[in-house]
């Protein structure tokens, strides 16, 4: 799918339809094993590739894991977190290839942070100390929340941090297109750690570096867990007019 006609406007009714697909997406966590069609993915792929980067290096790369490559990985990385839940000294051989997160959280981002991990651990009945509950409900990610497609993102390592920020809005694109599809996705960085294992798996080259995975599926319109959304801020929250 790709378009050489430059649009100046788009009508009220395509607004409208680009506005539901960014406001209806959100992280699933929970998905039916309903296939989907390679054609699609395809297609998803395509028009994401219309993603903004600098110098128009489109430094993204894409493996799209289905059926036996998926499920072999998930059982290799599933028995590595349970590996460091056993043993916490394990956690210093599975190490990110560049940090997602702050060392030292400051508010209000650590106060969102709290409140959407007990938000949704709460909705599922997790309570605080639970430590088995909660490594069982982490691992989750490494299943991709039984999603029957998994993808992972990788930039070569000379590229500089904005590509990044390139591959973000790569990504972001797919969420999006993908819920114009009546598919939905949750981005994981949770991956992220285990790169050592992945990258191999996946057959990825000795200089790429993982950036995230997402699982890609239909969501389970039964499962309590998707009912969970998360909030947002107003505009008036992040945003200085300057005139």
């Amino acid at each position: 799918m790709s378009s050489s006609v430059l649009v100046s406007s788009l009508s009220p009714e395509s607004i409208e339809h680009v506005d539901a697909a960014i406001g209806s997406r959100q992280s699933i966590r929970a998905f039916t094993s309903q296939p989907v069609h390679r054609e699609v993915i395809r297609d998803i792929l395509a028009v994401a590739s219309r993603a903004p980067s600098g110098a128009n290096a489109q430094p993204w790369k894409t493996y799209v894991l289905t059926g036996n490559t998926r499920d072999t990985l998930v059982d290799k990385v599933c028995a590595a977190h349970d590996q460091v839940y056993a043993d916490p000294s394990q956690a210093l051989r599975y190490q990110e290839a560049y940090p997602y997160y702050p060392e030292k959280w400051i508010d209000p981002y650590l106060e969102r942070r709290r409140e959407n991990g007990w938000g949704l651990y709460g909705l599922l009945g997790i309570a605080k100390g639970e430590k088995d509950r909660m490594h069982a409900q982490h691992q989750r990610n490494f299943r991709f929340f039984d999603a029957p497609v998994g993808l992972f993102f990788t930039v070569h390592t000379i590229m500089g941090q904005g590509a990044l920020l390139d591959c973000g809005a790569f990504m972001q694109n797919i969420m999006v297109a993908a819920r114009a599809r009546g598919l939905d996705t949750c981005p994981q960085a949770a991956w992220n750690s285990f790169a050592g294992i992945i990258l191999p798996h996946i057959g990825a080259d000795d200089n790429e570096m993982l950036v995230c995975g997402m699982a890609l599926g239909y969501a389970d319109p039964d499962a309590l867990v998707n009912t969970f959304r998360t909030p947002r801020v107003a505009p008036e929250a992040f945003t200085v007019w300057r005139d």
